[in-house]
């Protein structure tokens, strides 16, 4: 079997849900590291891999890529327990995954981008305040939902978890006050938990070559 390569900036929560995962799953991968603060992900090379210039791109097969976080994530976890075999639950998954990409990742993530990894929080001072609102509103919903619940879909930890967890349990990286949201602060804990576990940092461990 070939092995996988991911294109990915270490400090991207999209790149980390792929490498989240691949190591929950105990998948060997290849991790290739593309400086998106370099402009290495508008490269004529990489853009033949990922024509809209984003990672993480995960190389499936020589020569075939796919993009978009969330659709990796489904890619890996189809016919394992990280999703559902039932057709209503595995929809409840879809519809945290796009929630997350629609209403929580804009402006969570976005925040973080700005303030941690760019450095530019007085820059982007006003643009920050307006993704406030927007960003505790997110928080709020999955509050609200995880008051009576384990987990985001069917009591057990699925790719909708993968999905969510790695931009909120960084929010504060952007800003965001997790302190009046108790019910996401233990769902956190649960996820540190899990087998397989690696922080959003870490760096894969090196597969001896066969």
């Amino acid at each position: 079997m070939e092995t996988l390569r991911l294109y990915d900036f270490l400090p991207s929560g999209n790149g980390y849900k792929i490498r989240l995962l691949l190591s929950q799953m105990g998948i060997p991968y290849e991790r290739i590291e593309v400086n998106i603060l370099k402009g290495e992900s508008r490269t004529a090379e990489f853009l033949s891999k990922n024509p809209n210039g984003k990672i993480p791109v995960l190389e499936v097969e020589p020569g075939k890529y796919l993009s978009e976080s969330n659709a990796i994530l489904i890619y890996l976890s189809e016919y394992t327990e990280f999703l559902p075999y039932d057709r209503l639950l595995k929809a409840q998954v879809f519809q945290w995954l796009f929630f997350e990409q629609y209403s929580h990742e804009p402006y969570i993530a976005t925040s973080r981008f700005w303030m941690s990894i760019l450095g530019k929080a007085e820059e982007y001072h006003t643009a920050l305040a307006q993704k406030r609102e927007p960003g505790y509103a997110a928080l709020k919903v999955m509050e609200e939902h995880l008051q009576s619940r384990l987990y985001f879909v069917g009591d057990r930890y699925t790719i909708a978890d993968i999905a969510l967890f790695a931009y909120t349990h960084v929010a504060d990286e952007g800003g965001f006050d997790l302190s009046k949201f108790p019910a996401i602060q233990k769902w956190i804990e649960r996820i540190k938990a899990q087998p397989g576990y690696i922080n959003i940092s870490q760096e894969p461990i090196p597969q001896d070559a066969e």
